[in-house]
């Protein structure tokens, strides 16, 4: 599929930001390869997006070509492993393991993300992160190769790799889980999807949670002490629920959701010393 001048608030969990150039969802991890390949050649920007989670993309949209991973959905067993292509979403990684009685994935069921987007920031929660199931990934390099790289060799550590310091692409995915019975590993995902619905606002658009955990604190009850809790720009805010999450209520525009951002950090720098990070990358800028 190619698209021309494509919204890209339909393709982030924020639901704001312009027009990419060119959109283009490849139907294999061979035509990824080669947009890929293509692009670099020409050198032509291009960006890989998984489900669009932990992504801010300027009102201006992205001069250049987004090319997504949502067609590469391919998932296998081999064993105790799960092999998944990198546009399959977390979600479905966590319920398939299930449904093959595999334990391990339960952490991922909630995590609004792609696999390949996981391993690119070593996406976690609930004590649980990639790097506890991540046997090898297969990776397309900056100079066209094909390589499969293990665990150890993909420096995985919070919200940080390999993948994303070289700018490696993920294909394909294999996760090492261990023998579980069904039923309890379903009742284990019942239980963290309750959780996530009596904490999180996931009635409304974001990116999860928007900012790393600094070290010594967490971010949520920085932002709550210096009285955010509701901060609102236009139509993005800070949840009430959970200050950790920006939220779009419903009108904002990527303008708004970053003045948002910016002016918690300054705020909690201001008060507690502490600068915020990020875990939404910024695109379009």
């Amino acid at each position: 599929m190619i698209l021309i001048d494509e919204p890209m608030s339909k393709h982030t969990t924020f639901g704001v930001g312009g027009p990419a150039d060119v959109y283009i969802a490849p139907s294999s991890t061979e035509e990824l390869a080669q947009v890929v390949k293509a692009c670099r050649k020409l050198g032509v920007p291009y960006f890989i997006l998984g489900r669009g989670s932990d992504l801010l993309v300027s009102d201006a949209g992205y001069r250049g070509v987004m090319i997504a991973t949502e067609g590469l959905a391919g998932m296998e067993a081999d064993g105790c492993d799960l092999v998944c292509e990198s546009g399959v979403t977390l979600k479905d990684a966590a319920y398939k393991a299930c449904e093959l009685g595999l334990a391990g994935l339960e952490f991922a069921s909630g995590i609004p993300g792609s696999v390949g987007g996981a391993c690119f920031m070593n996406a976690g929660a609930y004590d649980g992160c990639m790097a506890d199931v991540l046997l090898s990934v297969d990776v397309l390099t900056p100079e066209g190769a094909v390589q499969t790289l293990g665990v150890d060799e993909l420096e995985l550590g919070y919200r940080a790799s390999r993948i994303r310091n070289e700018g490696l692409v993920v294909l394909k995915a294999r996760m090492r889980l261990t023998p579980g019975d069904s039923q309890g590993i379903r009742e284990k995902i019942e239980d963290l999807t309750r959780r996530r619905e009596e904490k999180q606002p996931l009635e409304y658009g974001s990116a999860g949670s928007t900012f790393k955990r600094p070290e010594g604190y967490f971010a949520g009850k920085l932002i709550m002490d210096s009285g955010l809790k509701g901060y609102t720009v236009g139509g993005a805010s800070v949840s009430q629920k959970h200050a950790g999450f920006v939220i779009n209520k419903g009108n904002a525009t990527a303008s708004d959701v970053r003045a948002v951002i910016a002016h918690v950090q300054d705020e909690v720098e201001r008060q507690f010393g502490v600068r915020l990070e990020t875990e939404v990358l910024f695109i379009g800028w």
